[in-house]
């Protein structure tokens, strides 16, 4: 049975949409191969199969590319720019044609003879890369490519004695292509450079375990003797180890200034935290015993031990880095419209470029030829060839996507393909989640009222307050809770915890679903849930339900709890609004509309709503009730965002058009189940990124217009004869690097 292999490689040398296209049908046509994968984007590519890596390098290397499977580029990027240059077999042959042209000019004034001699071999210098490529489209079936058509263009113009334009032309399209890959270098540099903020290497803190040298010897107690563990007489020892070799439950140190090099727990020490790299806050943020700290991050001015907790695969940089990766390759709406648009526009100015060669010559008896009144029609269909060339059109897009994605990431902010960039442009509703989004996410009790002692506990005032019917109510309803997962669960618990109210158990358990839960407790039925929840299940008379109506009013939730089909009493909480969400909503385009979506009773949620700025409220919402919701807001407006954590409101995300996920940088399942990820809880990143989308869709569309207008104006120019071909490839390559360049300002954007 023969061993699957995968090879994540880079591509040396891939500098055009067409080119990965290309480079991927060849590869899925050699033996052995059963996936293939080539991300333009990022320079780097996936084989699956029985293949070796010397079969697909040798492929790869007929098409006039180079790969390695060093994917960290350590000692690539290490090279300096003369080396890089002439790494490149393409861009040697493209100084070599451009040192004959030159001596080609040169001779004209000093051996005329040998002028066409040095301009034919700077033609050969140009033509042979251009030539294999073109080759490998034709074999692969990817049709006419522009190694084709420029092949094409100036073979013409040399057979038909233009040996100065010809080798000019097929020079300055591999010099346009040489300039357009160090460019693309520039944007793949970006991921890598997130690639290279984690350390390769950690320092592994380990304490001798099963000395030989000291086993048999008596233990410090004086009572037993050493055999096998930790070894009490050896001090530990720091080794310098390669963090795939960590493993979860391992210390590793951290000094002062030093990135840190894995996902973990500090255990011991304390310091401040640059997690700009991760989220993008500049601000430096305070470590100490069990707090997280994460992968690519600046230890500050202390030595902190660590506690791994995830492998380097699996941490929180790794998972940003993977996803970034795979975002490049989903392409929006916008670019699989041009791509379509390029399958019909090169073949239909081609078949143009063949009439405009055939036809006035046959049926008006036109020059075929240049003469001297000026250029012949078969020069003008090779100037059209060169027209036909989509690049600029294929380029556009995908650069400036890259470059917005990659600057997002770079600010914590993770967009998840081109798909989703595009809808964040065009969001008409956002929709918010309460608890842990617009607000804090973290209760706090602060108010308990007992009925039967008719008695009123303050808890901010009065920690353990002294009403023993206040505290079993508490306790009770701890008892009940605990086995949820809701953040005023998690409230009443810790509370209970924290003043030692937690000594009961509770028994058949039954959760209802966004109404409450009930269980027994000492053999007492006990029901803790919503008002909405009480009205129908548990008698209460007026004058508590307006009390506790009072309490919701002012912007509190409350939960009821029961006994045995009565009333106990009520506890109110606090989860305060994060202070910058009514600036960031009033920024805020007037046409959006924002909308809170809540399980809260109506009461809290408007008090909520006024303070946030939030336009309509939705409350006593269930799940599947929140579902509903966002698809009808949809229909009636259009383009959803749906905001929450990514947790407690995962089906509501997908649902959205966009989902945007806060606090990624703690939670795994944000990462995963958002379409936009913010790494830090911050509202006010949506309003920018929004602002960032929109930028690059404009972006996208004047690349597009300045492609496009350019090509007209030089069709009509050829078509009179007022364009010569080394005109059209500048303009052709100059139109690429222009788009490109203007789609790559966006790399170093700060969005927020």
């Amino acid at each position: 049975m023969e061993i699957t292999n995968r090879l994540d490689l880079v591509v040396d040398g891939m500098d055009c949409v067409d080119c990965a296209h290309v480079l991927q049908k060849t590869l899925q046509r050699l033996d052995g191969v059963e996936y293939c994968s080539v991300n333009f984007a990022s320079g780097r590519m996936q084989v699956m199969g029985t293949m070796s890596f010397k079969d697909v390098s040798r492929c790869v290397s007929g098409i006039g590319y180079s790969v390695t499977d060093n994917i960290l580029l350590e000692s690539i990027n290490s090279y300096s720019l003369f080396a890089k240059i002439f790494s490149n077999p393409r861009n040697i042959a493209t100084i070599v044609g451009i040192t004959f042209i030159i001596l080609a000019f040169l001779s004209k004034f000093v051996v005329p003879k040998i002028t066409i001699v040095l301009f034919s071999l700077g033609f050969l210098a140009g033509l042979y890369f251009p030539v294999r490529a073109g080759w490998a489209a034709l074999l692969s079936g990817s049709g006419l490519d522009m190694n084709i058509l420029m092949t094409l263009a100036a073979a013409g113009a040399y057979f038909t004695g233009q040996y100065a334009e010809a080798s000019t032309v097929i020079v300055l399209f591999s010099l346009g292509e040489s300039l357009e890959g160090f460019v693309l270098e520039r944007s793949r540099e970006s991921i890598r450079a997130l690639m290279e903020l984690s350390p390769l290497r950690a320092k592994l803190l380990r304490s001798c375990c099963d000395c030989k040298t000291h086993v048999g010897m008596l233990l410090p107690d004086g009572l037993s003797y050493y055999e096998h563990g930790p070894c009490p007489w050896c001090d530990a020892d720091i080794r310098i180890v390669n963090v795939d070799s960590l493993v979860i439950g391992d210390v590793i140190v951290v000094s002062e200034g030093e990135r840190i090099p894995m996902d973990g727990v500090v255990q011991s020490g304390e310091s401040t935290v640059d997690q700009a790299p991760i989220t993008g806050e500049s601000k430096l943020v305070t470590k100490c015993e069990g707090d997280h700290v994460y992968a690519g991050t600046v230890n500050g001015a202390g030595v902190i031990e660590v506690l791994v907790t995830s492998l380097a695969q699996d941490n929180t940089l790794s998972r940003m880095i993977h996803l970034v990766e795979e975002a490049k390759d989903q392409k929006p709406p916008i670019q699989r419209f041009l791509d379509k648009f390029a399958t019909i526009y090169t073949p239909t100015v081609v078949g143009v470029a063949l009439m405009i060669a055939v036809v006035p010559p046959l049926v008006f008896g036109e020059p075929f030829l240049n003469n001297s009144e000026g250029h012949g029609w078969l020069y003008r269909s090779l100037t059209m060839l060169v027209i036909a060339c989509p690049c600029a059109l294929l380029i556009s897009t995908p650069v400036t996507i890259i470059s917005a994605i990659t600057s997002a990431a770079k600010q914590g902010v993770l967009i998840k393909g081109g798909a989703f960039l595009e809808i964040l442009g065009q969001i008409r509703v956002l929709a918010f989640d309460k608890t842990g989004t617009l607000t804090h996410g973290k209760p706090a009790l602060i108010y308990v009222h007992c009925v039967r002692s008719d008695c009123s506990s303050s808890t901010t005032q009065d920690v353990a307050f002294s009403c023993p019917d206040c505290k079993e109510m508490v306790s009770m309803a701890a008892a009940v809770e605990k086995s949820s997962n809701h953040p005023l669960a998690h409230a009443i618990v810790q509370y209970a915890i924290d003043n030692g109210l937690n000594d009961k158990l509770a028994r058949e358990v039954k959760i209802r679903t966004g109404q409450g839960m009930e269980g027994l407790v000492n053999g007492r039925q006990i029901i803790v849930g919503s008002h909405n929840y009480f009205d129908s299940e548990v008698q209460h008379d007026i004058a508590f339900c307006q009390q506790v109506t009072v309490s919701e009013q002012s912007g509190y939730s409350v939960i009821l709890v029961g006994e045995n089909g009565h009333t106990m009493g009520y506890m109110a909480f606090t989860d305060p609004l994060r202070i910058e969400v009514p600036e960031a909503l009033n920024s805020l385009d007037d046409s959006i509309l924002t909308v809170m979506l809540t399980g809260d009773n109506l009461s809290t949620a408007n008090a909520i709503a006024e303070s946030a700025s939030v336009s309509v409220v939705h409350a006593n919402m269930l799940p599947e009730d929140k579902l509903s919701v966002v698809k009808d807001l949809g229909r009636k407006y259009g383009v959803v965002a749906m905001v929450g954590d990514g947790v407690n409101d995962a089906p509501a995300l997908a649902i959205a058009d966009v989902g945007i996920a806060m606090g990624g940088i703690g939670t795994a399942q944000a990462l995963e189940t958002a379409d936009v990820a913010l790494m830090r809880d911050q509202i006010s990143m949506i309003p920018a990124i929004m602002r960032h989308s929109q930028l690059a869709l404009r972006t996208i569309r004047f690349n597009v217009g300045v492609s496009l207008v350019l090509k007209a104006a030089f069709m009509a120019t050829a078509i009179f004869g007022g364009a010569t071909l080394w005109m059209a490839v500048v303009a052709d390559m100059g139109s690429t690097l222009f788009v490109t360049l203007n789609g790559m300002r966006l790399l170093n954007r700060k969005i927020s």
